[in-house]
């Protein structure tokens, strides 16, 4: 098989192939066995008889067509890794020459991975949640374990947000009791908003004795009739706080003095912003790489890109013994409908994709032979065979410039990592010192459970922390922003 390869504009090429005729009659003698699988010729076995029989039942080109239909796609795969074409569609193949006699000729046009300019990545600004705690994130800890242990007390007073009621309470729907809202001797935090918005608004300045009846909306769009609400107020409590004092910090943790229960909670804290943030680098470095990309992305690699995000859910949500059609009826969506949420994630990790091997390219980060050959080693190490025949079989399925576009890209990641400018949500810098993690958090001595400030740190406000990669584990999430690692042919 010989082939050429010709450029063309729009981030396309062709592939000029040509199969000679002895080549040719090897996939026409695969193709006559296969078809006489197929039919039944007296005096011999399915399977067996032979092609000149099978010519002269059938005809000559009956065979030939079998062969370029199953042929074809091989040999284009050939001349796709000889060329080492990096395609991201398929392609749009022309026969010219052998249809229907003699040797094979075809021009396949593919469609090609842009290059793209991802200026100004070598100035990017990244907002990071702040690694250091602020004096009022410590003092909201301190609060909140304070209320853990606070006294509650009857007062002659009016409730307010914070107070605790005691109430009987009715909820009806349609004259029927809802019988999760029905209840006696209940105890309930004003300004929770632990039921409906309703009830807070009408027990803030309600007092023991007091008879409350309203009505609220139903929680639930499709319900056009209200909830009826019928409370009796029969006590109001506030929440008297300890002192905060060493002898309460001695009674209630392992600490004796408040200034040390302060400290180790910075020491939390600090543990978990520190980790907060750089689970952050990397993703909002992604982001703002993506967002430098401003050349037109080609459809073929968004749709692949979103093919292989479904695939992925699909193959996540069958290990976990789910049917996918019933997943999918349960949140109200079509497949259509989920390749469309997939569409915007899709194609911002195709624009990181590509940004990436601009910088790899740029700042000179894609791996030579030597380097390749190191990476190749260690990935033989663990298979059990030898650099060698890791990199002949890698070249075989064209997959060993995939590999080297990946350590280019990682390498880039890297590299950006390093060099991007991190600033808080303030706008202050931060010095990527304050990133680096304490050597005994790293080997867990600080991971101890029982200390008494364990459980209000983390307890913190979970909307200061950086969305890493969790929505990769959830099969209903296509939010994830990491780059495609696998190559679309």
């Amino acid at each position: 098989m010989k082939s050429t390869l010709e450029t063309l504009e729009d981030n396309r090429v062709k592939l000029s192939v040509e199969v000679d005729e002895a080549e040719f009659d090897t996939a026409l003698n695969a193709a006559f066995k296969r078809i006489a699988k197929e039919v039944r010729m007296p005096g011999f076995r399915p399977g067996k008889a032979p092609r000149r029989l099978l010519e002269a039942q059938f005809g000559h080109q009956v065979g030939r067509d079998e062969a370029l239909r199953e042929a074809m796609p091989e040999y284009y795969a050939q001349a796709v890794i000889e060329h080492d074409v990096d395609v991201v569609g398929p392609p749009d193949i022309e026969i010219t020459g052998g249809q229907e006699s003699g040797a094979v000729e075809f021009d396949a046009v593919v469609e090609i991975r842009p290059t793209v300019n991802a200026g100004g990545y070598d100035g990017l600004r990244i907002e990071i949640p702040s690694p250091t705690p602020s004096d009022e994130e410590v003092d909201e800890q301190l609060e909140q374990m304070r209320k853990h242990y606070a006294e509650l007390e009857p007062v002659e007073r009016a409730a307010a947000d914070g107070d605790h009621v005691t109430i009987d309470i009715t909820g009806t729907h349609g004259e029927e009791e809802i019988p999760g809202l029905t209840t006696t001797d209940y105890d309930y935090e004003v300004g929770s908003g632990a039921v409906v918005a309703e009830i807070d608004g009408h027990l803030r300045g309600a007092s023991a004795g007091d008879e409350l009846e309203f009505d609220a909306e139903h929680p639930d769009p499709d319900e056009e009739a209200p909830i009826s609400f019928a409370i009796s107020v029969k006590e109001v409590k506030e929440a008297v706080l300890p002192d905060l004092d060493d002898a309460w910090a001695a009674e209630t943790s392992e600490f004796e003095t408040v200034a040390e229960l302060r400290a180790d909670m910075v020491a939390r804290l600090s543990s978990m912003r520190v980790s907060q943030a750089r689970s952050a680098v990397q993703q909002n470095t992604a982001e703002g790489l993506a967002a430098l990309v401003l050349d037109d992305i080609p459809e073929a690699m968004i749709d692949n890109e979103v093919n292989a995000r479904i695939q992925d859910m699909v193959q996540r949500l069958q290990q976990q013994g789910m049917d996918v059609g019933a997943y999918l009826e349960a949140m109200g969506m079509t497949a259509e409908s989920l390749a469309m949420e997939f569409r915007d994630p899709a194609e911002q990790a195709v624009r990181v994709d590509l940004a990436l091997r601009s910088v790899a390219e740029s700042e000179g980060l894609i791996p030579d032979d030597e380097k390749l050959d190191e990476q190749l080693g260690e990935m033989a190490g663990m298979s059990g065979q030898s650099a060698n025949e890791l990199r002949d079989r890698l070249a075989e399925v064209g997959q060993l410039s995939v590999l080297r576009a990946d350590l280019g890209k990682q390498a880039a990641m890297e590299w950006l990592t390093e060099n991007v400018e991190l600033i808080d949500e303030n706008g202050d810098p931060i010095d990527r010192a304050e990133l680096e993690i304490p050597e005994e958090d790293a080997e867990g001595n600080n991971a101890d459970g029982n200390n008494a400030s364990a459980d209000s740190v983390d307890s913190a406000d979970s909307n200061d922390s950086a969305d890493s990669n969790d929505s990769a584990d959830s099969p209903d999430s296509p939010d994830s922003v990491d780059s495609p690692d696998s190559e679309e042919e």
